[in-house]
């Protein structure tokens, strides 16, 4: 792996991202000492690499998939089950944006990875009560997530959803080792933000895409 050098400090060059997730940020971790996918809201990401994804979650929900034996794994970051929950904000968007294809979409980017569906792994963190003006899109998330593992017919390895506060996940996909840290000690206020301007997104973007599945 080649050297990067960052203020006197080699970097390792970052592992070539799978095709379609060149988009995604990454940064160097130097306590670490691995790379890291940041997701915002909407976003997902898959790794086979030794990378780290990590996102913060207020209502939002993330996934955690991965295929325990081949370490194929990646996550996302979902603001409403379906486009038909936006029915109550008067608005409608892209399938890419909501629950129902974030899972489908990660599930059928890691078997395209080679992952085989027997062997997926699940652990789901957020739906957090922390934005009044979203006071039941967390509750709604969860719901909607327990119903569509029951339908696929797979399991939850481990969960932390609900309650009332945000929380910041670290994934590892090639182990399966997540991390979740509740953010008690400080202000909501930058998440509830960024939850209000994304539903207002949400609700102006055009309709698009479909969704190919395995």
């Amino acid at each position: 792996m080649g050297l990067l050098q960052d203020n006197k400090t080699a970097v390792p060059h970052a592992p070539p991202a799978l095709a379609g997730f060149e988009h995604i940020k990454r940064y160097w971790d130097p306590s670490r000492k691995l790379h890291v996918a940041k997701l915002l809201p909407g976003e997902y990401y898959i790794s086979m690499r030794g990378e780290m994804i990590t996102t913060v979650l207020g209502s939002c929900i993330s996934a955690c998939i991965r295929d325990r034996k081949l370490g194929i794994g990646g996550m996302n970051h979902f603001m409403l089950p379906s486009s038909a929950q936006l029915d109550d904000w008067g608005g409608s968007s892209s399938s890419a944006r909501y629950g129902s294809f974030a899972m489908e979409v990660l599930i059928n980017e890691i078997l395209k990875a080679g992952g085989r569906r027997e062997n997926l792994e699940v652990k789901a963190f957020g739906g957090g009560s922390i934005n009044s003006s979203l006071s039941t899109v967390g509750r709604k998330n969860i719901a909607f997530l327990h119903e569509f593992l029951q339908i696929e017919g797979l399991a939850l390895a481990a969960e932390d959803l609900g309650s009332l506060y945000p929380r910041k996940v670290n994934f590892f996909p090639d182990s399966g080792r997540a991390q979740v840290k509740k953010l008690r000690s400080i202000h909501n206020d930058t998440i509830v933000q960024r939850e209000n301007r994304y539903m207002e997104e949400l609700v102006e973007a055009p309709v698009q895409g479909g969704i190919e599945l395995f």
